[in-house]
């Protein structure tokens, strides 16, 4: 008999049915109309859909943990819905060596609520040496803009099949417009559209044979989109909840809480985001979840660190908006669940046989107003503060419930690791 089986509506392969999921040791082995279980778990109402995969956080630890922690952190993941985050490497000491590496999941295997995966930080010191942190890490990060470019051709010799993700603004073009901005439509014109899409095009053109695969996380504009269109080749894009929601305007108050890079742009950038997850040219939606304290906020907007937290607001409230704007359900999941699980080489994403056991349980008549002091962040604020959101009511962690009827039932350091799996590439195909 199977040791556990989940019975409801699952939404799979993008049709609602009704059906039991068997999972054995944490991982989906049957899904069929009817399944016995030595467990048996039924949710008569509500709506079971694959959990989030989010590639892009900054849980600041270590050393930076009066913003947020790996504990806090995922605590939070966990209420938005998501299973497995991948943690970026500008943490104190950053992650950009094997000692920091270990170290780095060290914490994560004592804190985390669910699974979670590291990025090695790429540097001029450790960029010949990538090869020997395939099996260490789970995806690599350059940030352009204290990147020396120069060093992309080398990088592209190397034969490493991971995903490297970059964060695409070019230096010298920032530098060009480089003025202290006091508010988000100056932010907007001192770190251009231009530079995210020079960054964009230098990628591409000195890794076009790489053996990467490359991510650009948070594009914001129309005109990077536009560059990117001419080169889809082993290429990947993510998009923000905050660049698809919020534009440059001075009725964001306070200025400095929506201040990020690269910055909120245009209506007309937001519809091209728009249009461009719909079509599945934008292939993630990641939260850039970059928590800063309130202190550190409420200073004059030029000296603000830029940054917002969103790991546990990025499912509910673009749920709320697939619904109530009627764009279907299963190219969310697509950007959110299966196509990073792919892109990672993870077995998460999907309600299927040999995926984890991940997935939510959400009620789409229950919507929430969204309030600071009912979320788990540490540094105490959102961006999406008032808005509406759909949160779920459970989470399953390789079959682990850890989250029941909105309540905490998971355990700290329950999380594990995860690197792509042995012999798979990463998923290049829409």
């Amino acid at each position: 008999m199977i040791e556990k089986v989940v019975e409801g509506k699952f939404l799979i392969d993008g049709k609602i049915i009704h059906c039991c999921v068997g999972i054995e040791r944490g991982t989906i082995v049957d899904v069929k109309k009817s399944l016995d279980g030595e467990t048996k778990i039924r949710f008569p109402r509500g709506l079971i859909l694959p959990s989030a995969v989010d590639v892009h956080v900054h849980l600041r630890d270590p050393g930076l943990t009066h913003k947020e922690d790996f504990s806090t952190g995922t605590l939070s993941a966990a209420f938005g819905g998501v299973s497995c985050v991948i943690d970026m490497p500008n943490t104190k000491p950053p992650t950009v060596d094997k000692e920091s590496c270990k170290e780095k999941i060290s914490i994560g295997e004592r804190k985390s609520y669910v699974d979670f995966g590291i990025y090695l930080g790429v540097n001029e010191n450790n960029i010949k040496k990538l090869r020997d942190f395939e099996g260490l890490v789970t995806g690599f990060k350059i940030y352009l803009p204290d990147f020396d470019i120069t060093l992309l051709g080398e990088l592209s010799k190397l034969k490493v099949k991971r995903v490297l993700a970059f964060h695409a603004e070019e230096k010298r073009c920032i530098e060009k417009f480089g003025k202290k901005s006091e508010n988000l439509i100056e932010h907007a014109k001192t770190r251009a559209s231009v530079c995210e899409k020079t960054a964009v095009e230098k990628v591409l053109k000195e890794m076009e044979k790489t053996d990467f695969h490359i991510h650009f996380c948070h594009i914001s504009s129309s005109i990077s989109l536009y560059a990117l269109s001419q080169f889809k080749k082993k290429v990947s894009v993510g998009v923000t909840p905050h660049h698809l929601l919020f534009k440059a305007s001075r009725s964001l108050t306070p200025q400095s809480y929506y201040k990020v890079n690269p910055p909120l742009r245009t209506s007309l950038d937001q519809e091209a985001l728009w249009e461009a997850l719909l079509s599945g040219e934008i292939d993630i939606i990641e939260s850039d979840h970059a928590p800063h304290t309130t202190d550190e906020k409420e200073v004059d907007f030029s000296e603000a660190p830029s940054g917002i937290p969103g790991v546990e607001t990025m499912y509910p409230v673009m749920l709320y908006v697939f619904l109530m704007k009627g764009y279907p359900l299963e190219r969310l999941v697509s950007a959110l669940c299966s196509r990073p699980a792919r892109l990672f080489g993870l077995k998460k994403g999907r309600i299927a046989k040999g995926m984890d056991a991940d997935f939510i349980v959400v009620d789409l008549k229950k919507v929430k107003k969204i309030m600071a002091d009912r979320l788990h962040y540490k540094c105490g604020w959102t961006p999406f503060e008032g808005m509406k959101g759909i949160f779920p009511t459970d989470l399953f962690v390789r079959g682990e419930r850890i989250i029941e009827d909105e309540e905490l039932v998971g355990d700290r350091g329950f999380g594990r690791f995860v690197k792509p799996r042995e012999g798979e590439e990463s998923c290049t195909e829409k």
